[in-house]
């Protein structure tokens, strides 16, 4: 498919972000239906029941890609990870305490970033991961994602993320998961 007219890509703070909820919703529940999420309507629900206190941290940001016409057709959000955040303890082989130290700002957690089906294809998640990262002023970028999609650390990888290890997400029963950092400017 081709881009029928301009994608608009807007930046938010969390209570705009609260605001929009059901437009991240939709994208989220499209996108990550799919294999191999297979994430059903509990499992949105179950996303999205914190994802008002998740804007509320500070430094919060998130933005959201809109057809020509307005429709949701992407999305993406995080926020830098605090000194006391868990990411480094869900690896399943530690790393050395210099990459582990964190201070409010050092790292920012990329915690979502999704494409419609449609839509992929065109930059639209790298527009939605350029605009997110502008501006934040951290060093690095830290994510976590299915190894089983391939089009997503393929598109990571291009971007210049490594990885650097695995995490069983949501404990010893969570499925594994590939860790990527990106080292900015």
């Amino acid at each position: 498919m081709s881009l029928q007219g301009t994608i608009s890509t807007t930046p938010m703070d969390g209570a705009a972000a609260v605001l929009a909820t059901d437009a991240f919703k939709l994208v989220y529940a499209e996108a990550f239906a799919e294999p191999p999420y297979y994430e059903t309507a509990d499992d949105v629900a179950a996303a999205f029941r914190h994802f008002p206190a998740l804007t509320r941290r500070l430094a919060f940001r998130a933005v959201l890609a809109r057809s020509s016409k307005g429709e949701p057709i992407g999305m993406a959000y995080g926020c830098p990870l605090r000194p006391d955040t868990v990411w480094w303890d869900e690896l399943t082989k530690p790393v050395s305490d210099d990459m582990r130290r964190e201070n409010g700002h050092r790292t920012f957690g990329l915690m979502e970033l999704a494409v419609r089906a449609q839509w992929r294809g065109q930059g639209v998640a790298r527009q939605l991961h350029k605009t997110l990262l502008d501006g934040t002023g951290a060093e690095r970028v830290l994510l976590n994602v299915h190894p089983a999609s391939e089009a997503a650390p393929a598109a990571y990888r291009s971007w210049g993320y490594r990885k650097i290890g695995e995490a069983r997400l949501g404990g010893q029963g969570g499925e594994l998961h590939d860790v990527m950092l990106l080292a900015l400017g």
